[in-house]
Parts: structure tokens; C-alpha cells; sequence
């Protein structure tokens, strides 16, 4: 799985029919910055508002998955957001003229190949994944639907289906590393069995149905009259079935694509939760329904989690800004330079590591016998990582220096010791006004809190 963030690389626009209100629309992938997410936009409604991809958004899930926010709903955002996933792409503002992205050809695949065809850019900000810490389950009984999610240092997603018919029979499908999906997933059809079609046709549902986005699977024999209704239904002139089977006999792409299918919408249902998760999913029979209640299941679980504030540090990815380019951008030296990588890095967040060891020349003298970090030396390790993040705002940072203003309200909360491993994170309070930045800061070793406060400096150009 890929360790930072991605966006498009630059605008990328897709145009079709909505499958369920039949409205054609125009869509557009908006590049965005990191730790932006996933947002819809309907551009054609009065003030553009936003619809953040998020669980509890979701308003209805009648065979697909609706969401909504600020007054504006987006119909049938599964395969969108499943293609998103595929590609691993965190941040993205897909701005719609419609209410419902176009079916295409009833796949993740057009949307792959769109995006693949635009580019796709890695940004300076680790990916923000929601690792399972155990086992979570969801059941339903009245649907016979089961999933659940299992710790794993990976994504892997299995389904299950059982449709108790003769065309389709149980069937299940695989996901065992996210870099299939492009190939194994992605061009999988969506599909419904012909005793729905009528029931989805008179609820004001398939208005941009058609046999070209969407398998239909005949159980039965089916007579001519009911064939020629068919064909007025699908405004074709002709639907045929030689035997039981597929409408228009049309050819599967896989032996078990429905099953391949709704592993696209468990992938896409899912990426509502708002992270990257890393976890074993296994569903059996799952639908729109199941997947949103097991989403907000899991969603309530990572919110539980996010409220230690505990920031996520893995020391085997690589160094976003590593300690040859901290050199480039800040003036300090040996002693004084006292941070070792920065591991992220936007417009308004970093965050660095300060590796302590009993090597540091302050411990010859501070507290001999029992050597502890000074909390002086905390703040400018601190300091320095805002530093970074000040100096990001300038196309030339090795021409500035930063001076420090003012701390405010600092705490110290748990000693640091040789062997200690210093996480600290700064956030700008506002924006940078005059050269004059103010940040909120912290610093943990492994769970717990070190210190916090809040820094106020300045950054000068060195020829003024």
C-alpha cells in the first residue's frame, strides 16, 4: 500500500447518464491538498455547497449508496469512490454539474482508466490509515448479511454471495492486495435479477438503466410478451433470452462478476469512513445497507480511538524532509540542531522526530547520574519543526531565518530520557500574517504526552 498521500495530477473530466435519475452529467477530479479528503461539490446548485464522502452522510442506500450535506445530495457514489480506493487516492474535489455520477458502463473501470490517463501526484503527507485493532463484527439477520474486520497489516476484502438461484449460484471473490483491483475489480458490472427490474422501474428507479451499464440476470423463462415490455422499459427495440441466463445474452467478464461487483461496492461503501484502512474484511451477502451500518461501526471505533490524540509515527516509511534537507532549510547546527526527519508536511500541520540519546552534550551537565532532557531544549526542538513548517510558505527558505517571539501556556507532562523517541506535531493557529506565525504544538513519546504549548515567531529574510 502506498505510504503518502496522492491527488490527481490535474483536472480530469468524465461525462454520462446517472443510472437512477437519468440526468446526464459532467464531473470533474479536482486536484487537492493533503488531509483534504474525499469531497463532492455540485456545482450546479445555487452557492456550490460541499458533500464531504462521510458515513454519516448517507441518506439513503435503495440500491446504491446517496449522500448528503449543506442541502445537496449525490446519488450512487459507490463506484466513484470505489475507483478512488483502487488507486489509492486520498484527496480529491470532484466538482458535479448533477445529482448523480454517471454510471458509465456500470464499473469502477472507466473511471480507473480516466484517472490512470490524468496522472496521479504523492504528496509531502503520510497516509493517515486506520489500522483494525480487533476483531469488529456487524450482523443482520432479517438480510442474512455478515462482515466483519480483522486486524492485518494490509487490505484484503473477501465476499461471499448466495442468491439461491440457478444462473449465479453461491459465489465468492478476492481482494488480496489493492494493487488488483485495477485489473481483477474495477471493470465488474453492476447487475440485478429480472424479477427487480420491473419493482426498480416503477419506484422511479434505472431512469438511465440500460443493458450496456448493467447486468440483468434472467432465473427463469421468460415469454415474449413480457420481452417485448422489456424492450419498451430499456427503450430498446428488441431484449432477447435464449435460455436462462443474462438479458441480450451478454457476456460476463468473469465467471463470478456479480460476486467481483459487490466487492467493488463493499471497497467503495467503505472508503466513507474517511481513512485508509488497513484490515481484513470478509462480508457474506452484503448490500448498500449492510456496508454504510458497518462503515459508521467502524467509523464510531476510529473516532474512540483519534480521542488520545496520539499521533501516528511509523519509523520504517521514509522521511518526508530527511537531515541532509533539514540542513538546507534551517541555520541551526551541531549542537543545536535537534530534530533527525520530518514524516509530514502540508500548509498547516508538520511533524518531526527528535531521536534522544545519551550522546546529547546537554546531558554531561544536566542532572549527572540522572540524565533528563531540559524542557528549554524541548521547546526549541519544537521550534525548530515549526521552523519547517514556516519556512514551507517561501520559495526560498534558505534565505530567511525564524526568531522566536513568545511561548505561551507551556506544560510538561512526563519526563524524557536517553532512549526516548521525541514525536512532535506544530499546527498554524491562523494564517501567516507580516512574516508573524503562531502555532499550537505537542510532543509524545509513544503514547503519552511530553509537552504542549503554543509559539508565536517571525520569519525574516536575511538581507533586510
Amino acid at each position: 500500500m502506498k505510504s503518502y498521500q496522492q491527488t490527481v495530477a490535474k483536472e480530469i473530466k468524465i461525462s454520462g447518464v446517472g443510472l437512477h435519475t437519468g440526468v446526464v452529467s459532467n464531473m470533474i477530479f479536482v486536484p487537492a491538498k493533503p488531509n483534504h479528503g474525499i469531497k463532492f461539490q455540485r456545482v450546479d446548485l445555487e452557492g456550490q455547497p460541499l458533500v464531504d464522502a462521510d458515513v454519516d452522510n448517507v441518506v439513503d442506500t435503495s440500491r446504491g449508496t446517496t449522500i448528503e450535506q449543506n442541502g445537496a445530495r449525490v446519488y450512487t457514489v459507490e463506484h466513484t469512490l470505489a475507483a478512488l480506493v483502487g488507486l489509492e487516492i486520498d484527496n480529491v474535489l470532484i466538482q458535479i454539474d448533477g445529482p448523480e455520477p454517471p454510471i458509465m458502463d456500470g464499473s469502477s473501470a472507466m473511471f480507473i482508466d480516466a484517472l490512470l490517463e490524468g496522472g496521479i501526484e504523492e504528496q509531502n503527507a503520510q497516509r493517515n490509515f486506520f489500522e483494525i485493532p480487533e476483531s469488529v463484527f456487524y450482523k443482520d439477520k432479517a438480510r442474512d448479511v455478515e462482515i466483519a474486520a480483522l486486524p492485518l497489516d494490509d487490505y484484503r476484502v473477501t465476499v461471499m454471495v448466495d442468491y439461491n438461484s440457478p444462473v449465479l449460484g453461491s459465489q465468492h471473490a478476492n481482494l488480496t492486495d489493492i494493487t488488483e483491483f485495477k485489473e481483477e475489480i474495477a471493470s465488474c458490472r453492476t447487475f440485478c435479477f429480472l424479477h427487480e427490474l420491473e419493482e426498480l422501474y416503477n419506484n422511479n428507479l434505472i431512469k438511465g438503466g440500460d443493458l450496456s451499464n448493467a447486468i440483468v440476470v434472467v432465473d427463469r423463462v421468460v415469454t415474449e410478451e413480457e420481452l417485448a415490455k422489456l424492450s419498451k422499459m430499456l427503450n430498446k427495440p428488441k431484449v432477447e433470452v435464449k435460455k436462462e441466463g443474462i438479458l441480450n445474452n451478454v457476456e460476463l467478464r468473469f465467471k463470478n462478476e456479480p460476486a467481483r461487483h459487490k466487492l467493488l461496492d463493499v471497497v467503495g461503501d467503505l472508503a466513507l469512513v474517511g481513512r485508509p484502512i488497513k484490515g481484513q474484511i470478509l462480508a457474506a451477502r452484503p448490500g448498500h445497507a449492510a456496508n454504510v451500518s458497518f462503515a459508521k461501526k467502524i467509523k464510531r471505533l476510529m473516532e474512540k480511538k483519534a480521542k488520545s490524540n496520539v499521533p501516528t509515527y511509523d519509523p520504517k516509511l521514509p522521511s518526508v524532509i530527511d537531515i541532509n534537507k533539514i540542513t538546507n532549510i534551517l541555520p541551526h547546527r551541531y549542537p543545536f540542531l535537534l530534530i533527525d526527519k520530518i514524516y509530514h508536511l502540508d500548509d498547516v500541520h508538520v511533524a518531526g522526530v527528535k531521536n534522544v540519546t545519551f550522546n546529547e552534550p546537554f546531558f554531561q551537565g544536566h542532572f549527572p547520574g540522572n540524565p533528563v532532557m531540559p524542557g528549554v531544549l524541548q521547546i526549541e526542538a519544537m521550534a525548530q519543526v515549526g521552523g519547517i513548517l514556516v519556512l514551507n510558505t517561501v520559495p526560498d527558505p534558505e534565505n530567511y531565518w525564524t526568531y522566536f517571539l513568545g511561548v505561551e501556556g507551556f506544560k510538561w507532562r512526563k519526563m524524557v530520557i536517553p532512549g526516548d523517541t521525541l514525536v512532535i506535531q506544530c499546527e498554524l493557529l491562523a494564517p501567516i500574517r507580516r512574516g508573524i506565525a503562531k502555532m499550537k504544538g505537542s510532543a509524545h513519546v509513544g503514547s503519552s504526552l511530553v509537552c504542549e504549548g503554543t509559539m508565536t515567531a517571525s520569519i525574516v529574510r536575511k538581507d533586510i
